[in-house]
């Protein structure tokens, strides 16, 4: 994750990679999160040529934000370079955490 705060608004400006190991040959890859309502369809990321997936978000500073990535619609992975890491409401799974 690349954090990029903004100087003329209270936000910081990340973007989110999802390493090729992670992808496995993928097809799709989408973000959801609390930033956007854990919507599976919200935030499709973009397939980079080196064959991981990307995408920027501005998000509100000062708050902690858990999310996860949907690859091909059914496989959910975390982010390997996450802040940190905590428990999933949905079972035995953790949520990545990203700290603005």
């Amino acid at each position: 994750m690349k954090k990029q705060y903004l100087k003329t608004k209270n936000a910081c400006k990340v973007t989110f990679t999802l390493a090729k190991e992670a992808v496995k040959g993928a097809g799709t890859v989408h973000l959801a999160g609390e930033f956007n309502g854990w919507d599976p369809q919200a935030a499709p990321m973009k397939r980079m040529a080196n064959g991981s997936f990307q995408i920027a978000l501005t998000l509100e500073s000062g708050r902690s934000y858990q999310f996860r990535y949907l690859i091909d619609g059914r496989t959910w992975e975390n982010d390997w370079s996450a802040d940190r890491y905590v428990p999933s409401s949905f079972g035995a799974d953790e949520n990545s955490v990203v700290d603005v």
